[in-house]
């Protein structure tokens, strides 16, 4: 076995056991972004071999100065979210398969039509999508207090976890999402606040990052697939019982009780 399959071994077995492990990029010799990358691939094959799992959507990653600056990382990662992470809004939020999880809010985009072509340009890349939702995203990570380095958070899957999105999909284009406000509270207490701006920018501007990127790689973005595209505050410590609430503005609220 070589050190990128030991190292997304590692983080299965991390995962499947609930329990934290050291930085694999020093554990395993895990460097570069290319490694990284191929760890996360690894262990993406595995979860679609297990029965009826399939990939429903990408997420873009450390796109706030604010998460950057807690975690020690100064560019965007992406991560690929599986069906069974997703949850609706005002679900119970089952801690179960959770080790050190944390809540961010974001807006998350429904892909229209293909995202596809080496050379996706910014008219064709707002032309395929559809709306817009609230969403939160439960992010996670195997690394022991999430002291991770940009090449860890990558191997893990960019630190997914869980997502949760709102019930009322919005055009788009009637939304200027970066001048999006976003408050979001746990257990009535107010413990992030940003805007649209905070993402990349702009929350579009991160997710045509992200449809950009896969193209580079020979992947695109499929009709009906979300896009978490990317954190517009800090994030924030979950706990069981506890219970979220996110308001983005003219896009909506979107909740959950973590359980």
């Amino acid at each position: 076995m070589n050190t990128k399959h030991e190292a997304a071994q590692a983080i299965r077995e991390a995962r499947a056991q609930r329990r934290t492990i050291a930085r694999i990029s020093e554990t395993h010799g895990i460097t570069g972004l290319a490694q990284a990358y191929k760890v996360a691939e690894i262990n993406t094959l595995a979860r679609l071999a297990e029965p009826g799992r399939r990939i429903v959507g990408l997420k873009v990653g450390l796109t706030s100065k604010s998460v950057q600056q807690q975690l020690g990382v100064d560019q965007p990662d992406f991560g690929v979210l599986f069906d069974d992470m997703e949850h609706m809004d005002n679900d119970t939020v089952p801690m179960a398969r959770l080790i050190q999880p944390r809540v961010e809010a974001e807006v998350a985009l429904i892909v229209g039509t293909d995202l596809a072509g080496e050379t996706l340009s910014w008219s064709e890349f707002l032309r395929g999508l559809a709306y817009a939702l609230p969403a939160l995203e439960i992010v996670d990570s195997v690394i022991q207090d999430w002291k991770i380095t940009l090449v860890d958070t990558v191997a893990d899957n960019a630190s997914s976890a869980l997502y949760v999105l709102g019930n009322q999909p919005v055009d788009v284009g009637r939304l200027d999402l970066g001048a999006l406000g976003m408050q979001m509270g746990i257990n009535g207490q107010t413990v992030s606040v940003g805007a649209g701006a905070a993402c990349l920018g702009h929350p579009l501007r991160a997710a045509y990052w992200l449809a950009r990127t896969m193209a580079e790689r020979g992947q695109s973005l499929k009709a009906g697939q979300v896009i978490l595209s990317g954190a517009l505050g800090p994030m924030v410590p979950l706990q069981a019982g506890d219970a979220v609430h996110a308001s983005m503005g003219a896009l909506g609220c979107v909740s959950c009780r973590m359980a």
